[in-house]
């Protein structure tokens, strides 16, 4: 039995390290921005990407930001559960790659903005891409901004289509 375990452990540990990984390269980040920028502050850096400043008490598309503050513990404890089933499912899936890749990117993107919800009582954001032909959409054209928390949880999300898409291929 401890065998077993420790083989299991053995496979996770990758796993959970790419994850530790976007967190700190998610906290790097926003620890840069927060040091350079203060809010609504903007850096143009082509004609459709700025670097900005940005405070989300929301979820993605700042999705009941308007809330009084009960969003801020709704969405900790709903990352911090997610967090807990992910590393289950790694645990128990280690060994197909494409999933536990997905899996973790989504988990170090869920505790990266965890911390933040935690230390500030929002996520920082940063990242703004704005296009004319988004202008019927968002305010301006501009994409709403994110951060690398994000860009990993959407990855991740894209990977575990990828892999039920192939998952389904490989059973015709």
């Amino acid at each position: 039995m401890a065998r077993g375990n420790a083989m299991a452990s053995a496979r996770l540990a990758p796993w959970l390290a790419l994850a530790v990984l976007v967190v700190l390269l998610d906290q790097l980040t926003k620890w840069l921005i927060l040091g350079a920028y203060q809010l609504g502050d903007a850096t143009p850096v082509t004609g459709f990407f700025n670097i900005v400043r940005a405070h989300n008490t929301g979820a993605a598309f700042s999705f009941l930001a308007g809330g009084s503050g009960w969003q801020r513990w709704f969405f900790v404890a709903l990352a911090l559960g997610a967090s807990g089933f992910i590393v289950w499912l790694l645990r128990t899936h280690a060994g197909q790659r494409l999933f536990s890749f997905s899996l973790s990117m989504i988990l170090g993107g869920a505790v990266g903005n965890v911390i933040d919800r935690l230390q500030h009582g929002y996520v920082v954001d940063f990242l703004d891409f704005h296009w004319p032909f988004l202008d019927g959409l968002f305010y301006r054209g501009h994409f709403p901004a994110f951060n690398l928390a994000d860009a990993a949880i959407t990855a991740g999300a894209v990977g575990l289509i990828l892999d039920e898409l192939l998952r389904v291929r490989r059973g015709k």
